[in-house]
């Protein structure tokens, strides 16, 4: 009995979840700059008022005495979840909660104006007023948790996830990156194949995104795609709504990042259904997350299967362009544009082999933030020196496509960086198990069936959704627990020629 009503008060919570990402995609895509204000008080609003269902005082009464019902796997599994959340609910003033809800909100506003700008004096106050309440928060978590400030925020996307755990993946991880880089970026110069030229018309992108998004499988009954200043995935299974940014100059990177917000998005409509109102119906963290996103980009979209399936298109697409330029849309000259690597200052539009560094970079950099081992002020100069040491760029003065170029910071998720590197050797480990399981799956891509991927996927990973704990998932998925195994056998089977 006390068990229906967690459920029935979760459910509740999901219909204001749903509501508060409706409204955020609206921020992101269409409400007019001056509504910012307001938005920031619905938003704060909402958050005061989903806190307050989640820490009643009926609800925790409700969790000790749903303890000793006997469940069935999954509503024991939510229960879990459900304490989980309630545990760090419950550690946080709901006025805290309001607080940082509307700063994120001001910040985002702040963020969309200023970072076309390069203006990082207009931007920084609005950060400080962010990282000061994330500060708050995370030591009111660490204290209770028994974890350092960071942890405590990291725990909020990758759930039970430790910082040892990241710098030992990252260590392994950096020490091959760091001779390996040089050598493939080398070898990509070698082969580097005609430039796409433009202009691309922004309307033609758009169908080709979406024509390629319904081919692997996307729902648009359940969804939609639209245009934002950061791309992006959100609301929720029944309602997913990804975005993308276009630049006519270059599609190719549109596209990818269409493809890689539709990884976002199928994992979502995936999810089970019976479950989406509940905890346990969730993602299992924000790494797995971003394993869906980055196997159907990465893994997928820019192998050469894929590419034998989709270049069709994009010559139907462009064809203008193609005529003009029949060599560059050729399957040869594609495929060695979408495996180009070249060290770049856009953490989005990276290469596999050095998309990692950009994590690596803004991970040690928030880590110290939130423990106070540095202060906004010096955000600029810190970028600029690990930019240099990673990838050898410098971004002296060029806040905008430097610390200023991800939304993360402006909305307060400190913590999160971290989950695009584990997602990434997540998504080749996933994908090695599935190359296993079905050895055809790259002539079924080639020929245009994305049917036995999405099957496999559904039932190891989506259906499975916050079932399973910690690395369990990933053993009963792959038959192993995450290392960096596997990610770095496909970086160097893709990229091993710079060898």
């Amino acid at each position: 009995m006390s068990y229906a009503r967690l459920a029935e008060r979760f459910e509740e919570i999901s219909h204001l979840d749903h509501a508060h990402a409706m409204i955020e995609w609206d921020q992101a895509t269409m409400m007019p700059a001056g509504g910012g204000e307001a938005r920031a008080g619905a938003i704060g609003a909402l958050e005061e008022i989903r806190h307050a269902l989640s820490t009643a005082p009926e609800v925790e009464a409700w969790i000790q005495a749903a303890s000793e019902e006997t469940l069935e796997p999954w509503a024991a599994a939510n229960l879990r979840e459900i304490q989980r959340e309630h545990r760090r609910n419950t550690l946080l003033p709901t006025k805290l909660v309001g607080a940082r809800a509307r700063a994120r909100s001001r910040g985002h506003g702040i963020w969309q104006a200023a970072r076309p700008a390069n203006d990082w004096a207009a931007f920084a106050p609005a950060l400080e007023e962010i990282l000061a309440l994330e500060r708050e928060a995370a030591s009111i978590l660490a204290e209770s948790l028994g974890t350092s400030r960071y942890e405590a925020l990291l725990d909020g996307y990758e759930a039970g996830g430790t910082l040892a755990q990241v710098e030992a993946l990252f260590a392994e991880l950096r020490e091959f990156l760091i001779p390996f880089i040089p050598r493939a970026a080398a070898h990509s110069r070698a082969r580097w194949g005609v430039d796409l030229e433009g202009p691309f018309d922004v309307e033609a992108q758009r169908q080709l995104g979406e024509a390629l998004m319904r081919d692997v499988g996307f729902d648009f009954a359940r969804g939609r795609l639209d245009a934002s200043a950061h791309p992006f995935c959100g609301g929720v299974p029944s309602d997913v709504r990804i975005t993308t940014r276009y630049d006519e100059a270059d599609f190719a990177s549109a596209l990818m990042g269409v493809l890689h917000e539709t990884g976002h998005a199928k994992y979502e409509q995936g999810l089970p259904s019976d479950w989406t109102a509940q905890p346990v119906g969730r993602a299992r963290s924000m790494s797995w997350h971003e394993s869906q996103s980055l196997l159907q980009e990465m893994q997928i979209s820019r192998s050469r299967a894929f590419l034998v399936h989709a270049a069709p298109r994009m010559r139907e697409a462009f064809p203008a362009r193609a005529a003009a330029q029949p060599q560059a849309f050729s399957l040869e000259n594609l495929a060695q544009v979408y495996t180009r690597v070249q060290p770049s200052k856009i953490r989005v539009d990276a290469d596999e082999v050095t998309y990692p560094c950009h994590v690596m970079l803004r991970t040690s950099i928030e880590v110290d933030l939130v423990e106070g081992r540095m202060e906004v002020a010096q955000l600029p100069e810190r970028w600029d020196a690990e930019m240099q040491t990673l990838l050898g760029i410098d971004t002296r003065g060029d806040y905008k496509d430097g610390c200023m170029q991800d939304i993360h910071w402006a909305v307060g998720a400190f913590g999160y960086f971290p989950t695009y590197t584990l997602g990434a050797m997540r998504a080749a480990q996933l994908f090695a198990a599935l190359r296993r399981d079905l050895p055809e799956v790259d002539d079924a891509i080639a020929r245009g069936e994305f049917d036995g991927v999405d099957s496999w996927l559904r039932e190891r990973v989506w259906s499975q959704a916050s079932l399973l704990e910690g690395e369990a998932l990933m053993e009963a998925a792959s038959g192993a627990p995450l290392s960096c195994e596997a990610f770095i056998a496909h970086l160097e089977t893709r990229y091993g020629d710079a060898k």
